[in-house]
């Protein structure tokens, strides 16, 4: 059987497919191979961290090590100069209004003594003072009764000479001397009355002055029993007993430190935040405090006026339920919110923003090459930094150190 021989039409097309198909692999490669040619260094993908930029809302926030203190944590001191007797130990439990110290003061109790035998005194001699006052009062209301009973004879001899006068059975002499007796008894009893009235105001004052100069006496008293009282020293609040900064029975001087007691139930904690957030920081901002990977919400209600070794001291107060077993000078982990920015390009934080200052970023194109890029990054975040620009929704970046790609504007990533 003998085989056709082949068609130059057919050889023809074959040959002129295979040119446009090795055109079009050439058209297309050209790029990928200039882009590899101009990629001057090349780093495996597995030594790269990728991120995404994202949008979202980006909270402002500094994380710090706290420290648990107690929120009230009085200290007591000697309200008097005196021997001391501890009715406690330290570490021991107590309870509000419980007596802890007792201070042996001979000199107030003394002088309370004294205050109180005066006061005695006072109120004896103001009742011996109302008694003769009464009794003055009313010898000077007998004069003016005698002085009236005195008045009524007078006008009594009056009105008889006025009847003798009439019938001419009365001389002049004794008719004007009956008028004259007349005016001396009105006047009489008129400066007699006077006189009472005058003296029982005086000796109202007297008493009013005594009663006044016992009322002093009293609150001397009473001031002098309070310091007595005070001088058994009592627990303001529940909580535990801390250190004695004194020995049993020692002498003692007034407001000499005591004891302090630690209220339990209250705690707060003590953060040094870096001196960069000073100027972000404001009363009242939002906090979280991190218990046994469990979150409790915290406020800032603190923050010192005073920068020492470039951290600023605050303090951090639970807001609601606290967590139980909670120990002092315990370390925690806090957070406090700075501020919260809706809507922004994000994109994860990473050894880039070091190594690049935050103004260069690599954005992959493709899976094997990244590009350089000028970026303006704005607010940080613990987790994330916002992007101004230079970077686009859905950029894949690398985030890890780019100290590796040694400045170049094109790095190869191979597999």
């Amino acid at each position: 059987m003998q085989l056709a021989p082949r068609s130059k039409r057919n050889e023809r097309i074959v040959g002129g497919g295979l040119v446009v198909v090795l055109i079009a692999l050439v058209w297309l490669a050209v790029p990928v191979v200039t882009r590899w040619a101009n990629a001057t260094v090349s780093v495996p993908l597995d030594r790269l961290r990728i991120a995404t930029v994202t949008r979202g809302d980006l909270v402002r926030d500094v994380s710090v090590q706290g420290r648990v203190v107690a929120a009230v944590s009085p200290t007591l001191y000697a309200p008097a100069a005196g021997s001391i007797t501890l009715e406690v130990d330290a570490g021991a439990a107590v309870e509000p209004g419980q007596v802890l110290a007792v201070v042996d003061s001979p000199e107030l109790d003394s002088q309370l003594q004294q205050a109180q035998s005066s006061l005695q005194q006072q109120t004896v001699e103001l009742e011996r003072q109302r008694i003769e006052s009464r009794q003055l009062a009313l010898e000077r209301r007998k004069s003016a009764d005698l002085a009236n009973v005195a008045l009524i004879a007078a006008k009594r001899e009056k009105k008889r000479a006025d009847e003798a006068n009439e019938l001419s059975v009365i001389s002049n002499i004794d008719f004007e001397k009956a008028q004259d007796d007349l005016r001396n008894a009105e006047l009489a009893f008129a400066h007699a009355v006077a006189d009472a009235d005058l003296f029982d105001e005086r000796l109202a004052f007297e008493i009013r002055a005594g009663e006044l100069a016992i009322e002093r006496q009293q609150l001397l008293v009473a001031d002098l029993q309070r310091q007595v009282d005070a001088l058994a020293i009592r627990s303001p609040v529940n909580g535990i007993v801390g250190d004695l900064l004194v020995a049993q029975k020692a002498a003692v001087a007034r407001d000499t430190p005591v004891m302090a007691v630690v209220d339990l139930t209250r705690f707060e904690i003590d953060a040094q935040i870096p001196e960069s957030y000073a100027d972000d920081l404001a009363l009242g901002m939002a906090a979280e405090i991190i218990v046994g990977g469990t979150t409790y919400a915290g406020q800032l209600v603190a923050v010192s006026p005073e920068i020492v070794s470039n951290q600023v001291s605050s303090r951090i107060r639970f807001e609601g339920d606290m967590p139980e077993n909670l120990r002092q000078n315990q370390r925690l982990t806090t957070r406090v919110l700075l501020e919260e920015r809706p809507g922004v390009l994000m994109l994860q934080r990473g050894q880039f923003l070091d190594s690049g200052g935050g103004r260069v970023a690599y954005v992959l194109e493709g899976r094997n090459l990244a590009h350089r890029r000028a970026i303006t990054i704005g607010a940080r975040s613990l987790g994330a930094v916002q992007i101004e620009s230079g970077l686009d929704e859905g950029d894949a970046v690398v985030i890890s150190s780019i100290d590796q790609f040694q400045g170049a504007e094109t790095v190869l990533i191979t597999d």
